[in-house]
């Protein structure tokens, strides 16, 4: 009779816990079938209902790799309003490009006591959706946060079937204002253990890995991209040359952090956390990554890792150099050889001060933002002295 109640018990405490997933690709079919095979009630949506068909022909998704089962999905929907009816937890799984586009879209529709979690949030990428939503007239009670990296390492093998290679083992996650970090991580954790609080969204935000690991890989192997054969991109396609343009990178995104006061984690160290990978330096860390074996390269320049990580990540990181007098030599060389490669201005579309709603603060009125919100900012005679000094968490990111 115990083991019956306490199995009943916990089948309602899941069922209580709606996620609405939105964005099919790699990422998000991995976790909406992953959190549907736990038990709880998810929703996924797509804008394009042609990627749907399959899923909801199937009624969920097959996953393979390192969780296997199926997850039967809710709905699987292309109108939003029925995606988030209900849910307490919205999990944003969709290209950084696309989330200013879409806070648009979810503006109408988000109800109080909603959290709106970017998985991940890439850099800046919480400030904008907050600044989209306050501008839009959101109710207050909507928390928007982001977490550092995406939990999985996946690929989707089609529509309704994919291969988990690894689940992370920490993933911070941080809310704006910060003091409600601590209250999303308690409600995430009833369904994804790994995501642990970070102090601030400037700490997810400049401890962006994949701002280091997407951009300069792929620029560097274009002809290799563009000949149509597939090669592994992480274990062949960074090269010790290779890793030393982001070993670079990864020392300017630091100093812009440390100028900021910010506790960032090294490219390298961070390969450690989240997957146990060490290596006296870059390159010899991402030839021990397991999770990384098999991955492959992008089909075409046509990628996330371009049209993605350089708006959304480069471009606000260089900006934060900017604010900070912080010179960013190697970021700018791979933005201007970007723009160059791909016919496309990443810094008049990507994540600007403004955009971010920093335009014109100093760091101490960023603090005040990023602690406090609205109303901080709005209190011009709180101390920067009391807002300043936040509980860092050590830079551990996973």
């Amino acid at each position: 009779m115990t083991v019956l109640y306490m199995s009943r018990h916990l089948t309602r405490f899941r069922r209580e816990l709606r996620f609405a997933v939105l964005g099919a690709g790699h990422g998000g079919q991995a976790l909406a079938g992953y959190l549907a095979r736990r038990g709880f009630p998810v929703r996924l949506y797509n804008r394009t209902p042609d990627k749907l068909a399959a899923i909801r022909e199937r009624g969920g998704i097959a996953l393979e790799g390192q969780f296997e089962g199926f997850g039967r999905l809710d709905a699987a929907t292309s109108d939003l309003a029925e995606a988030l009816d209900g849910a307490r937890v919205v999990m944003v799984v969709i290209p950084a490009s696309g989330h200013r586009s879409l806070a648009r879209a979810l503006a109408p529709h988000l109800a109080p006591g909603q959290v709106v979690v970017l998985n991940p949030g890439r850099t800046g990428g919480a400030l904008e959706v907050y600044r989209i939503f306050r501008d839009a007239g959101v109710d207050a009670g909507v928390t928007v946060a982001e977490a550092q990296t995406f939990i999985f390492a996946s690929r989707a093998l089609g529509e309704g079937r994919v291969r988990i290679f690894q689940c992370k083992r920490r993933v911070p996650v941080a809310a704006i204002p910060a003091a409600r970090t601590r209250v999303v991580v308690r409600l995430m954790r009833r369904a994804l253990p790994e995501f642990v609080p970070a102090a601030h969204v400037l700490e997810t935000s400049l401890d962006n890995i994949g701002a280091i690991f997407h951009p300069g890989p792929t620029l560097l192997n274009a002809a290799r991209i563009e000949s149509g054969r597939p090669f592994d991109y992480y274990h062949e396609g960074i090269t010790p040359a290779v890793a030393r343009l982001l070993e670079a990178m990864d020392a300017e995104r630091m100093a812009v952090a440390q100028a900021l006061g910010v506790r960032a984690i090294s490219a390298r160290e961070w390969l450690g956390v989240a997957y146990g990978a060490e290596g006296a330096d870059l390159h010899a860390a991402i030839s021990t990554c397991s999770a990384y074996a098999g991955l492959r390269s992008p089909p075409d320049l046509d990628s996330r890792y371009l049209h993605e990580d350089v708006p959304a990540s480069l471009v606000p990181i260089a900006a934060l150099g900017r604010l900070t007098g912080v010179t960013t030599t190697a970021i700018n060389a791979v933005v201007d050889l970007a723009c160059l490669v791909t016919g496309v201005d990443f810094r008049a579309n990507g994540r600007t001060l403004e955009r971010m709603g920093l335009e014109g603060m100093s760091v101490r009125e960023l603090w005040q933002y990023v602690l406090g919100g609205d109303e901080a900012l709005a209190r011009r005679e709180v101390a920067f002295g009391r807002l300043a000094e936040p509980a860092h968490s050590g830079g551990g990111s996973g």
